[in-house]
């Protein structure tokens, strides 16, 4: 009873603990296993469904204890300290690894493997924590924040299981969004170490890329966290600032300073995860956990002692086993990861045979609206000519205000700067004023003008595109062009990726009847009747049935080096298709992406140039109302200059006659007083002076004798 409700701390770890260690006392003594004499059933309550789930098994009893014994931990984890998150990762592995998995969905291999790598992810994450508040070297905090990524890379597979999916229903999706959020982030992490240490060293193009993959896998991390806690958005915010301020500042100094060149974050050495937690062991049976025995009694403890021997030597085999099977396993992740092979997609040729159902549906759109491009055309045609006519309006009243500034200066030349007198048109200045605001509004939308002519322009062609045959858009998109040879290399490929795929399956059947095998292997029965001599011999005939499975198992592994060998070759090969491939796809994409993005962009390009229109329509009638009034202000202007003009002639007295001129009579130098006497005598009348009226014909020469000297 103390064990179904137990406290939410570490007394309550004590009493599961207690519990499962009487629980296999009993079990040791009273055949109460499934299918046996004295089984009871055991109801306990499923995590994920809600349901009830019953087994006459006290084995099942024990692993829901345990499983409740690593949740526990994991609450406490969560709340304390890395250590419960490693108690919880080894109840966990201990449940895995000792139990049966099909009691129900939630200690399904899959699902515990996935709870041992995040508790040993966040386990790891804490010691990543510490490592930096402790300032320890970049290199090794890289080294620690990649095994943080690995946990959850593990835990990432486990979710993407397709068994895994079906378990976990709906919170499978949001799951595996936060485990990969920590990927990116912690890859993040991870990167940025890497480029503090290149710092350190002074490998000033290497600290570039570094920081720069930082900043990418950060990226993909915000995108990740949508939905997340503000504490989570906050924590993404500070190392967004932290390393983009680290990039920005190596990228400055390297183009400015340094000038070392930037190599590919490939062409450097993978930063490799320093493992430093691990999943502490359970040990059922501590009398330091458990206390007394209180079934001491009831069984002979000779058969409980030689069947927990035997219990050890099985334990032995799979530790030893499944070591060998997480080395290649880790080897042949870490050669698919690099070789960026996935079977479903290398082969993606039956995707250029259709017309992709987004560029359907726009041009199934478009066949129902036949009009779009005619519509389009002419809503710009009408936008260019109200563009014209308040061009030729502006221009007009731009002309006649220049005319009319010319007129008043060649005025001023005529009566020297003349102040406009009372009366005179005030008009002029107020509408120069708004032409000029008018001429800077037509400027500015003249910009957005050909800037919407050129979009059109863009855009025109693939829409009638779109709105024709689907075949032409078909013949539009690109297609791969692949000759015999590279579709032989092709189909090898994807047949030594088959076999890749089945060397997997075929290694996870045999870990898993490996596992049942174990658990099933239970010779009490022989051990009561045999002598205490024979026990060893005993031991050792019965491990003898799994030398078949462990020969399978070392044959499976032995096969890796030469299918990745195989699968190396025919990458080379694949190297010139894949990038064949790898162009076309971009292409088509680009082009589908293209052609969405002209038809989205018509109902923008209408409502602009409706918006463009009506713009001009209101201008063009402004302009219309300013050209008028500033014909009048300039006919006024004008009138007013002929007023000044004719007040000027009025003030200047009238010709007077004159008698006829005597001939020039030349005299000595001594009497005239010189050359310029002479000169003097052949301009004007004695008593006249040089600033005497002249009789002219035209008006304007009595009003400034030098301006009438020049046109002369």
């Amino acid at each position: 009873q103390s064990a179904v409700s137990v406290p939410r701390d570490f007394e309550g770890c004590s009493t599961l603990r207690k519990y499962l260690g009487q629980l296999h006392f009993l079990q040791s003594r009273i055949p109460m296993g499934h299918g046996q004499e004295a089984a009871v059933p055991v109801t306990w309550t499923e995590i994920f469904s809600g349901k009830a789930v019953t087994h006459e098994d006290i084995k099942y009893e024990q692993a829901c204890v345990l499983y409740n014994l690593g949740a526990l931990h994991s609450m406490l984890g969560a709340m304390d300290k890395r250590v419960s998150e490693e108690c919880a990762a080894g109840a966990f592995t201990y449940l895995r690894d000792h139990f049966p998995h099909s009691y129900s969905v939630d200690m399904s291999h899959q699902i515990l493997s996935l709870n041992i790598n995040l508790m040993l992810g966040q386990a790891q994450e804490c010691l990543l924590e510490k490592s930096m508040l402790d300032n320890r070297k970049s290199f090794l905090v890289a080294r620690i924040s990649a095994q943080v990524v690995d946990y959850y890379k593990e835990a990432c597979r486990a979710l993407e299981n397709s068994e895994t999916a079906s378990l976990l229903g709906k919170i499978q999706k949001d799951w595996k969004k936060l485990v990969q959020m920590k990927i990116y982030y912690f890859a993040a992490v991870a990167h940025l170490h890497m480029g503090k240490q290149a710092e350190e060293q002074q490998k000033f193009g290497e600290r570039v890329i570094y920081f720069q993959s930082a900043l990418d896998k950060l990226n993909e991390a915000i995108k990740l966290a949508k939905g997340q806690p503000e504490t989570v958005q906050e924590a993404l915010r500070f190392t967004m600032d932290v390393i983009g301020g680290k990039y920005n500042s190596a990228k400055k100094d390297n183009d400015f300073i340094y000038h070392e060149a930037v190599p590919a974050l490939d062409t450097l050495q993978s930063v490799k995860g320093a493992p430093l937690v691990k999943a502490l062991p359970v040990n059922p049976t501590d009398p330091a956990v458990t206390g007394p025995d209180i079934f001491a009694k009831l069984v002979p403890m000779a058969a409980h002692e030689a069947s927990s021997l035997y219990s050890e030597e099985k334990a032995k085999l799979l530790p030893d086993v499944m070591a060998k099977i997480e080395a290649k396993n880790e080897v042949l992740d870490q050669f698919m990861d690099s070789m960026q092979l996935d079977p479903e997609t290398v082969d993606n040729l039956d995707m250029y045979d259709h017309i992709p159902p987004v560029l359907m549906e726009k041009c199934a759109a478009l066949s129902v609206r036949p009009d779009t491009v005619r519509n389009l055309v002419q809503s710009m045609q009408v936008l260019s000519g109200v563009f014209t006519d308040v061009e030729a309006s502006l221009k007009e009243i731009r002309d006649l205000l220049e005319e009319d500034e010319a007129q008043e200066r060649k005025l001023q030349e005529l009566l020297g700067r003349v102040p406009p007198a009372p009366g005179s048109p005030p008009g002029l200045a107020e509408v120069s004023k708004e032409c000029s605001k008018y001429l800077e509004l037509h400027e500015k939308a003249s910009f957005t003008n050909t800037e919407l002519h050129r979009a059109m322009n863009l855009h025109l062609g693939n829409l009638r595109l779109l709105g024709g045959p689907l075949e032409q858009v078909r013949a539009a998109l690109p297609t791969p062009s692949l000759s015999e040879d590279d579709k032989q290399v092709l189909q090898n490929l994807k047949r030594i990726l088959a076999k890749v795929q089945e060397m997997r399956d075929q290694r996870l059947s045999l870990e898993q009847q490996l596992r049942e095998m174990i658990q099933k292997d239970d010779i009490t029965t022989s051990l009561v009747t045999t002598d205490r001599s024979e026990m060893k011999k005993l031991f050792e005939e019965q491990l003898k049935k799994y030398d078949q499975l462990k020969v399978y198992l070392e044959q499976n592994l032995a096969a890796q080096e030469n299918v990745l060998k195989a699968l190396t070759d025919a990458n080379v090969k694949y190297a010139a298709v894949r990038k064949a491939l790898a162009e076309v796809e971009h292409k088509w994409n680009t082009t589908v992406q293209t052609l969405v993005a002209s038809y989205e962009a018509y109902e923008d390009l209408m409502k602009k140039s409706q918006e463009g229109k009506d713009f001009y329509t209101d201008l063009e009638g402004k302009a219309a109302k300013l050209l008028e009034r500033a014909r009048a202000a300039c006919q006024a202007s004008e009138a007013h200059r002929q007023q000044l003009l004719e007040r000027e002639l009025k003030k200047q007295p009238p010709p007077r006659p004159t008698a006829p001129k005597p001939p020039l009579q030349k005299k000595p130098l001594d009497e005239a007083g010189g050359p310029e006497a002479a000169e003097l005598g052949s301009l004007a009348q004695p008593g006249e002076g040089l600033r005497g009226p002249r009789p002219s014909d035209d008006p304007l020469s009595m009003l400034d004798p030098l301006w009438t000297l020049n046109k002369a």
